[in-house]
């Protein structure tokens, strides 16, 4: 793989051209700033910036008042390659604080090694209503310790009003959610992003986790994408590298609460 090349088509198609992962979000485009303006409970935030040292800050305090102004908390998702090389220290100076880092990987889906064995009395179901969906964020609640309610919107809004552009995945041992994750696709392009990928403590080390990547990467290729990318957590980048993707840069989370 052309690190260099995937990585500026990555951002030329998934940041520079982003399109809104939600129904009734937009995407604003303020000079050097690419976001995405979306309801209270859905992703705020900056998708993209090409900022130089010049006008980072000045771009900085534009964003923070806009956001301000229309009373939302938003995240400014800043790359490892992402320019002037102290933006995520102007930003800390700014008031936003910053989450974990994790591994922006790749993958090239023709080159990938894509392993679905299950084991004894699992199988996978893909969550099409409601139900499913609470298994999914059944799932999520248990293994991240976080709120499934936003996700639960998330993907009941996109079942329902933008159908083909994600596939909600739970693996039931027998009829207890154990493992799940989700697909997201953005029609005719080229990445397809895994996320949200968990299995609970007790069904790790068992393949699980490398089935549902199979399974979604091979979703993503019966609709012509020709990659995956995922945000992977130290704990999964080991599996995903062995499984044929690369790290290509860090993505950290910067977070902006009024």
């Amino acid at each position: 793989m052309d690190h260099a090349a995937v990585l500026a088509r990555y951002d030329l198609e998934m940041r520079r051209n982003a399109r809104p992962d939600t129904p009734g979000a937009r995407i604003e485009r303020a000079g050097a700033v690419v976001r995405q303006v979306a309801g209270e409970r859905d992703w705020n935030g900056v998708v993209w910036s090409g900022l130089d040292a010049a006008g980072a800050d000045r771009a900085i305090a534009e964003e923070i008042a806009y956001f301000r102004d229309l009373g939302r908390d938003f995240e400014w998702k800043l790359h490892g390659h992402d320019g002037p090389a102290d933006l995520g220290e102007r930003l800390i100076a700014a008031g936003f604080s910053a989450e974990e880092s994790e591994t922006l990987m790749i993958g090239e889906i023709a080159d990938l090694t894509l392993e679905e064995r299950l084991p004894d009395g699992v199988r996978l179901v893909r969550a099409a209503d409601a139900a499913g969906v609470d298994q999914v964020v059944a799932v999520h609640e248990r293994v991240f310790g976080t709120d499934g309610t936003a996700l639960r919107d998330h993907l009941l809004a996109r079942l329902t009003d933008g159908p083909g552009t994600v596939l909600a995945v739970v693996a039931l041992a027998g009829d207890e959610p154990v493992a799940s994750a989700r697909l997201e696709l953005v029609p005719g392009g080229d990445f397809a992003g895994l996320w949200g990928g968990g299995t609970v403590a007790e069904w790790r080390g068992r393949g699980l986790y490398r089935a549902l990547v199979a399974h979604r990467t091979r979703v993503a290729a019966a609709h012509g994408c020709r990659h995956v990318q995922v945000d992977a957590s130290a704990m999964s980048r080991p599996v995903l590298e062995r499984l044929g993707l690369h790290a290509l840069t860090t993505t950290t989370p910067y977070l902006y609460k009024r």
